[in-house]
């Protein structure tokens, strides 16, 4: 193991014990990035929550006037809970080549990548930047990074090119899905279920508005729009929660549904949500007469777009070169790429080490082989960014 793959090593070591779970603070792993960066003579900044309980950080090496190249990541890793591990999950543990640990391939293996590979740099002459953000929140819709964003379009120099590390095997990804995410509110009218008549069943409305969704699908299904590069080709809708009713001789006055659009990139959520909201406002119109108050209403509660960078992308070809492969993959789970792509025109890749088919499962890993991998792309990286 070489002096750069062993510090590397050390740093995921120490990220893997920070369990920055979303429902929690990720305070404590970017101060430990924070001090690490300020060691190594580099200065970073905070960029907070409103509450000021979770942040993100950005730091750059090599001049403030030149557009560099940005390599995005996030902190935050998805529960443990109910999980069977065979080791504890905030302790990295090797064996037999594999790293084990939360966030280890989603995606702190990559984190300790890019920063091993920032303390190399550091002092040294780069004729291009080597950035850095690491944002909160992503698992929970990519709520952090937004923030990050905001403040990278008051500036004047934006990023030449975003690489967003998430577990691809090492292989170039141009494309992801979008994603909506919304909550539908039923309300009806209460009443003894010995005189159901005389209420209006809000599960049965929410009832309705699955079939409206599950109707749409169909129509999508059998439609010509879709995109065979993704695992899954099409648009897909989904409800994932349900709840309503208090007893089952009471009909019930409310229920509600939280429903997510994954949406290829060739396809506007914006015309799925518009069918929805139209059926809501009919149903509602064919009760509110006989029962005052009640109704459909949805709400949309996060959303980020898809990416779709070209194939004859410089950017791309930037990267295979870089990686030394020729790949152009598609993925089915999003990122923060198409808020970068989307707000600053920047073109993104997606390309980092892990699969994801270990992410959010008991006993998580990233292969040593993946680290150094990811090691020699950005030590190529850094090469041209210095030669550049």
């Amino acid at each position: 193991m070489n002096k750069l793959a062993a510090r590397a090593r050390s740093i995921l070591d120490d990220l893997i014990a920070f369990p920055t779970v979303s429902s929690d603070s990720n305070l404590a792993m970017i101060d430990y990035i924070r001090v690490l960066l300020e060691r190594a003579g580099i200065t970073s900044s905070l960029i907070f929550s409103e509450d000021r309980k979770k942040a993100n950080l950005f730091a750059s090496i090599g001049p403030n006037d030149r557009p560099g190249v940005l390599l995005s990541g996030h902190s935050d890793v998805v529960p443990v809970e109910g999980q069977a591990w065979t080791s504890y999950p905030f302790k990295l543990v090797e064996r037999q080549g594999q790293l084990y640990g939360r966030g280890t391939a989603d995606m702190k293996g990559f984190i300790a990548c890019v920063l091993a590979v920032a303390e190399h740099l550091s002092g040294r002459h780069l004729a291009r930047p080597y950035q850095m953000v690491f944002s909160y929140d992503e698992e929970v819709g990519c709520i952090g990074v937004r923030r990050v964003i905001d403040q990278f379009s008051s500036l004047s120099m934006i990023p030449e090119l975003c690489i967003v590390g998430e577990p691809t095997l090492m292989e170039p990804v141009i494309a992801h899905k979008g994603k909506v995410a919304g909550h539908i509110r039923c309300v009806g009218h209460a009443c003894h279920s010995g005189q159901a008549l005389e209420g209006l069943n809000a599960i049965h409305l929410a009832n309705d508005m699955v079939t409206a969704i599950r109707h749409q699908q169909d129509i999508i299904l059998n439609g010509s729009v879709r995109d065979d590069g993704f695992t899954v080709p099409i648009t897909t809708l989904h409800i994932g929660t349900i709840k309503g009713g208090t007893a089952l001789n009471i009909v019930p006055s409310e229920c509600s549904l939280d429903f997510e659009i994954r949406n290829i990139p060739s396809q506007n959520a914006d015309e799925l949500l518009d069918i929805l909201f139209d059926q809501a406002r009919k149903l509602t119109e064919s009760v509110v007469q006989k029962f005052p108050g009640t109704g459909i209403s949805i709400d949309i509660f996060n959303r980020y777009p898809g990416l779709a960078t070209p194939t004859d992308s410089p950017a791309l070809t930037r990267v295979q070169r870089l990686v030394g492969s020729n790949g152009a993959g598609k993925i089915s789970f999003g990122t923060e790429g198409g808020l970068f792509n989307e707000h600053l025109g920047v073109p993104v890749i997606v390309c980092g080490p892990g699969d994801i088919a270990q992410a959010h499962k008991p006993d998580e890993f990233v292969s040593v082989a993946q680290l150094d991998a990811c090691l020699r792309f950005l030590d190529r990286l850094s090469a041209e960014l210095m030669a550049a």
